[in-house]
């Protein structure tokens, strides 16, 4: 696996909670509670969206209405708890834990909406409701998980649970519900509580400006280039686009490359120009680590020391143990014993490989030194002289429109998935595609929505999210209204937009979740949620069939001439599929272990940022010439994404995906009888059981490590050791 682009949620981690609280338009259905005093009906949150298939009508969805659409959002739910708690019939399933659960419709509504364009398609007007309203839903999510009375009705079902007869999938989401409260405080004493609450919305509100700092950051860097040599070495597309971006600056004639991925990518494999290679490197690894107002370092000390306290709090000794208890790993030290078990082999095979770089680099011995800004530049290199490989010889065959043809002609083989492109649906910009998807019998599977070219108001990278998720309301399944996001390289210069191979795993990556998205079939909404160890596992495992000759022979055709990718290309793909695997595993690691770091702290004390990031690196010997994946003020996975002691995922996930993929390959990729197995225990129904249990039914034993470690090719060779593991 190469590094991700990909984030995979949208959510805020201030208001992940409070935005995952029970509900979800249903299409058709208006919306019931009234807007209140002052706000009239032309606000598209109190109308019954009569658009094709539900979907918002963004055309006419505007920053003013989000203000008076949450406050009736929040008053609604407040006053359906309200007649929850206020029932005097004996709690029961129904009456307390569904009614929990089916709570909250219109605040999911706005949710859906808003959170999807803070991520996708922001603004000023937008970025100040956000902040506004991150301390009212931190608000309203503490008031639901503190109410006494409300948990008093949930512990008197839950205490009953071994005579009532619910469905393994009701007994599931009353064990979750019960799990909620306790981990949201209700165990709390009272000024416990309101410490409590305080640091919730801190977190929030921290949360929110570190993303805010980031995003500026991304957004002020341009490096300017007026002198057509310094652009020696850059394929042609790069420089067209850097071109067409400068104009569009009020620069033409010179060229700019910003902070985005399709920008520095290029820039950072192919410049000749070392020292312009140093400057864009180190813009992008500094970004809000300048001691001015847009630095985030202490925003991450602040927000690790309230995690440590909050932890503690509700009897956890760390974070990670606080967070990992939900999921797959359940114990830090599982975690870092996963990771060491990569960190090792690939110290080893990372030395040997700079040594190898560094001939290239400096055959005379002049002394110079494989710098972080060097590695890429010299790896590509290295690629082309040993296997003959330019990675810039892909791109003619990985158009956009062939790539996503591609992914969707893997659902329709693998499930009879079909796609319908439809042109009268509404979007929130322009070059948003929305598609139809039915299922092998004509059943609708939801809509899919695709956004996939940088623009300043979204934030850099991949991600899946969700306007709608799929749930059962009165008999009827709400189907999903799902979204993948990215930032990948844009058409120039009349060619379509042209893809390189590692944004066509992306692609396929994030198509991954969108699948798992579009298949979940849950009554409650809160159970197609998993924990993100396991989430990462279908979009991992799609990312498998993006490189299967048989595939690629279908989508991968050149722009032009429409003539598939030749065979020797795919060869020398396979052949070096194993190149620079142990730069792309430190680099995830590494970033892996500093998330970690920070989340076992078990004094809740703000700490120097710089330092203890240092300290970290240092202590698991990270090479000096090798890159941690993100640094701590750039850090939007666990400082604002929601993977705060969860970054490991990736890696975790990798284990699963290549032993699940491997149960594809043994039977045959588009086996009919695996891929229905892969999908009823693993896309649709996991969240409602044992994640463990749901594993084992599709694969017939719990996952191993070594379809990865052979995988990356880090296996170690016989009468070898792996030396140099890193120690905690």
């Amino acid at each position: 696996m190469k590094i991700k682009l990909a984030l995979c949620v949208l959510l805020t981690a201030a208001v992940q909670a409070a935005a995952q609280q029970p509900g979800g338009q249903a299409p058709g259905k208006p919306v019931q509670p009234s807007p209140g005093p002052g706000v009239t009906a032309a606000n598209p949150f109190f109308e019954e969206w009569k658009t094709p298939f539900g979907v918002p009508p963004f055309d006419r969805i505007r920053p003013e209405h989000f203000k008076p659409a949450y406050e009736a959002a929040i008053a609604a739910q407040r006053k359906e708890i309200d007649a929850i708690v206020a029932n005097p019939a004996k709690p029961t399933f129904a009456n307390t834990v569904e009614a929990l659960e089916d709570s909250g419709k219109l605040l999911g509504k706005v949710n859906g909406v808003f959170f999807n364009l803070v991520a996708a398609e922001t603004n000023e007007a937008i970025q100040g409701v956000l902040k506004d309203l991150t301390p009212e839903l931190s608000r309203l999510n503490d008031d639901i998980s503190l109410n006494p009375k409300l948990f008093e009705r949930v512990k008197a079902v839950w205490a009953d649970r071994d005579l009532l007869k619910l469905t393994g999938e009701q007994r599931k989401l009353l064990d979750e519900s019960y799990k909620g409260f306790a981990r949201g405080g209700a165990n709390l004493a009272p000024t416990q509580q309101e410490r409590f609450r305080a640091i919730n919305e801190e977190l929030g509100l921290l949360s929110v400006t570190f993303a805010d700092n980031l995003l500026a950051e991304t957004n002020a860097y341009k490096l300017v280039i007026d002198k057509k040599e310094d652009l020696a070495g850059l394929p042609p597309d790069a420089v067209s686009a850097a071109a067409e971006a400068a104009k569009a600056a009020g620069l033409a004639g010179k060229w700019v490359f910003v902070l985005q991925p399709p920008s520095i990518r290029p820039f950072l494999a192919y410049a000749d120009n070392r020292e312009l290679r140093r400057q864009i490197w180190t813009a992008m690894r500094t970004r809000a680590d300048h001691g001015d107002a847009h630095d985030n370092n202490a925003i991450a000390a602040r927000m690790a020391a309230l995690r440590a306290e909050r932890s503690a709090l509700l009897g956890y000794r760390t974070y990670a143990d606080y967070a990992l208890e939900q999921n797959m790993a359940k114990k830090a030290d599982r975690v870092y014993d996963l990771m060491h078990k990569l960190w090792a082999p690939a110290v080893v095979k990372a030395a040997d490989d700079e040594k190898i770089l560094l001939g290239m680099a400096d055959p005379s011995g002049t002394g110079m030194q494989i710098e972080q800004w060097d590695w890429r530049y010299w790896s590509e290199k290295l690629k082309k002289a040993k296997y003959d490989l330019d990675e810039e010889a892909f791109r003619p065959y990985f158009s956009m429109d062939r790539v996503l043809d591609g992914a969707f002609g893997v659902a329709t083989r693998l499930w009879g998935v079909t796609f319908i492109e439809h042109k009268d649906i509404p979007v929130y910009h322009p070059e948003v595609r929305t598609f139809e998807v039915r299922d092998r019998d004509g059943s609708l599977l939801g809509i899919y929505l695709i956004d996939f070219f940088p623009r300043p108001g979204k934030r850099a990278g991949a991600w899946s999210g969700e306007v709608r998720s799929q749930w059962i309301s009165n008999g009827v399944d709400i189907r999903p209204i799902t979204v993948n996001c990215g930032s990948f390289t844009r058409p120039t210069g009349g060619k379509p937009a042209l893809l390189s191979r590692n944004e066509v795993e992306t692609v396929f990556h994030e198509f991954g979740h969108a699948m798992n998205s579009l298949f979940t079939r849950v009554r409650y909404q809160t159970l197609g949620n998993t924990p993100f160890d396991f989430g990462e596992l279908a979009s991992q495992t799609m990312e498998h069939w993006a490189w299967e000759p048989e595939v690629m022979k279908g989508y991968a055709r050149h722009y032009q001439t429409g003539e598939p990718i030749p065979d020797e290309l795919i060869a020398k793909m396979k052949k070096s599929e194993t190149f620079n695997q142990a730069f792309d595993t430190i680099t995830m690691v590494s970033t892996s272990l500093l998330d970690m770091d920070w989340h076992t702290l078990t004094e809740a004390k703000e700490v120097d940022a710089a330092g203890f990031e240092k300290a970290s690196f240092a202590r698991m010997g990270l090479p000096r010439a090798i890159p941690s994946g993100h640094r701590t003020p750039q850090f939007y996975h666990v400082f604002n994404g929601g993977y705060a002691a969860g970054y490991y995922s990736y890696l975790w996930c990798e284990v699963l995906d290549t032993d699940a993929f491997e149960a594809f390959q043994e039977k045959g990729i588009f086996d009919q009888a695996t891929a229905a197995s892969f999908r009823t225990n693993i896309l649709e129904r996991a969240g409602t059981g044992d994640l463990m249990e749901a594993w084992v039914r599709f694969r017939g034993r719990e996952p191993v490590v070594e379809p990865l470690l052979k995988r990356r090719g880090l296996l170690p060779e016989t009468g070898t050791t792996a030396q140099g593991a890193a120690q905690r």
